[in-house]
């Protein structure tokens, strides 16, 4: 973890978010928090790290989502080298589609 990244605002606002219950929730919260394009690029690199989990191509990746071959390759670093912040939430999103 950045050590940077791990400040009490960033605590504070990670304990908002688990405060959540539902997705009009999340809804609602994100659309106070973010810009509209803020949320996209956030969509955009949550969908790019599911197709690169899907081993597609950077090609069909940036057809598909628009996203540029920079952001793909960021995403892919992370998927690689990072913390595995997109793995835990993809397993549990998987763990809960076999409920």
């Amino acid at each position: 973890m950045n050590k940077k990244l791990r400040t009490e605002a960033v605590d504070h606002l990670f304990d908002g978010i688990l405060k959540l219950e539902n997705k009009e929730e999340c809804y609602c919260f994100f659309e106070d928090l973010c810009t509209v394009n803020e949320l996209l690029s956030l969509s955009q690199r949550f969908e790019v790290a599911a197709m690169l989990r899907e081993k597609k191509t950077y090609l069909e990746i940036a057809e598909k989502t628009g996203a540029s071959t920079a952001t793909i390759s960021r995403v892919n670093r992370s998927l690689h080298y990072g913390d595995d912040g997109y793995e835990l939430i993809f397993k549990r999103m998987e763990d809960a589609e076999q409920k």
